[in-house]
């Protein structure tokens, strides 16, 4: 077994790290490591997967607890640990999470990996008796995240996901006065990603991953690629192979308080999306700029994303403004939320914040659900939207930017969004004529059976989910 404490780690060489890690590993769950598991009055046992960015917020968040305490570590690149260890230097590393999981003292699992990796590792323990509190989004594509939905009941295991927005009270208390009329009708919120990305860089040919990383687990149920991008970490948001853009990246948390304002307790019933990755050629094959329409009926979702310098909407930068009959609520920050009215007079103001981990570490104690501030089904449910807005716009086809002044028909807030982004492009020195976009077809999609309808249905369902990789298969039945 690959695990160590932090002292014998750093005298470790990494040639016995690899020999490790190469010895076979299948998810055998049933081998008990000889310490009992956390009762009710003891401490919970903490495991947290993926160390580098993200994970060390969850170290951070889970040693602060009267409730919990982290015991063990794993990521699969040796590289990255060092931070995460000397902040829990007696935690036992793991290399695989398979290994980990194997551990039946762990109470709780967190998963901080890159996208590709959310849904299966959550699976994966629940089906290893863990509690989970899992990254947004929770997958990687709409068909995982179903059944990570449909594995957190089998297993009747406790899962939150990290949109902590929905434990924060300013938040909180902006919604429920939203929805008790606050702004009489509301039927349309825009979600604003508006989040300067600068280029990854452009590399000549495959590079080689760091020697400290077993890229094989890193890689885990994404299909198997050459790496093609000078910087491994982070910048795998910005590949569809492993991450889901900025709409799936930041964009999720402000897709879901959108949802959450609207009462918006299923799948849109048609997308679109339009975009590009502009004003450098790099790397990259998620768009730093789309427009994206999730179109519920009586109620829109407008979500955007400008990757170059622009203005904020309406104090807004990243963040959700909902716009009422008596005015506009903006959602800019978790812990301060500002309703104005339609003269643009502050008329109430929310603030306020609270920890999203013990809400979890909470309901894990009391092993009861309902306690959750952000369910699985919820963080499903606003995983899905991006994932949907991805689908239509790598249908799309490459079109002058002017070729439509209404692309989005008769959706007069996504259209005046498209405006809004021509001219932004312009300030951004790129020649509106000669500008070309990728413009994605219009979907209807039966949230019910989470299967597309209509023309496009043929080539979008397949986009739902991915082909299989030998080992990290995501199973199709739990």
């Amino acid at each position: 077994m690959t695990q160590t404490s932090r002292r014998s780690f750093l005298g470790q060489s990494l040639l016995a790290a690899a020999m490790a890690a190469a010895a076979p590993l299948t998810p055998a769950y049933s081998r008990v490591l000889g310490r009992p598991k956390a009762g009710p009055n003891d401490l919970l046992r903490v495991g947290v997967i993926g160390v580098r960015g993200r994970g060390r917020a969850h170290i951070g968040g889970f040693k602060k607890s009267p409730d919990s305490e982290v015991v063990a570590l794993c990521d699969c690149d040796e590289g990255v640990i060092g931070p995460a260890m000397k902040s829990v230097p007696d935690a036992e590393y793991f290399r695989d999470l398979r290994r980990m999981l194997e551990d039946d003292s762990i109470d709780v699992v967190t998963i901080a990996t890159p996208n590709h990796w959310h849904s299966l590792a959550a699976i994966w323990a629940l089906q290893a008796g863990k509690h989970v509190y899992v990254e947004k989004p929770v997958s990687h594509n709409v068909s995982e995240g179903r059944r990570l939905v449909e594995a957190a009941a089998k297993y009747r295991k406790i899962v939150q996901v990290g949109t902590q927005a929905r434990s924060q009270p300013a938040t909180r208390e902006a919604m429920h006065w939203l929805h008790e009329g606050g702004l009489g009708e509301v039927e349309l919120a825009y979600g604003l990603c508006y989040k300067r990305r600068e280029s990854i860089g452009k590399v000549a040919g495959p590079q080689e991953p760091p020697a400290t990383l077993d890229y094989d687990l890193w890689t885990g149920p994404a299909a198997l690629q050459p790496l093609m991008r000078a910087n491994l970490h982070y910048d795998w948001h910005w590949d569809f192979n492993t991450g889901n853009g900025d709409i799936g990246n930041q964009g999720v948390h402000q897709m879901d308080i959108a949802r959450w304002g609207l009462q918006l307790d299923r799948h849109p019933e048609r997308v679109v999306s339009l975009g590009g990755r502009l004003g450098y050629d790099d790397d990259g094959n998620t768009p730093n700029t789309q427009i994206a329409l999730l179109d519920y009926g009586a109620e829109q979702v407008v979500f955007e994303v400008r990757g170059l310098e622009t203005k904020a909407f309406r104090g807004a930068s990243v963040g959700v403004v909902f716009i009422g009959e008596g005015g506009y609520l903006v959602s800019a920050s978790y812990e301060k939320v500002q309703a104005y009215d339609v003269d643009g007079k502050l008329i109430r103001e929310f603030k306020g914040e609270a920890d999203h981990y013990q809400n979890f570490l909470d309901a894990v104690k009391a092993d009861d659900p309902s306690l959750l501030n952000a369910p699985i089904r919820e963080g499903h449910l606003s995983a899905a939207m991006g994932h949907l807005g991805n689908i239509s716009y790598r249908l799309g086809q490459a079109q002058p930017l002017l070729a439509d002044a209404a692309p989005f028909g008769a959706s007069e807030a996504a259209n005046r969004s498209f405006a809004g982004l021509c001219e932004h492009l312009g300030g951004n020195g790129i020649d509106a004529q000669a500008c070309r976009i990728q413009r994605g077809p219009a979907l209807r999609f039966d949230g019910a059976a989470e299967r597309f309808t209509g023309e496009a249905a043929g080539a979008a369902n397949p986009l739902l989910t991915r082909p299989a990789r030998a080992g990290f298969a995501v199973p199709e039945s739990v």
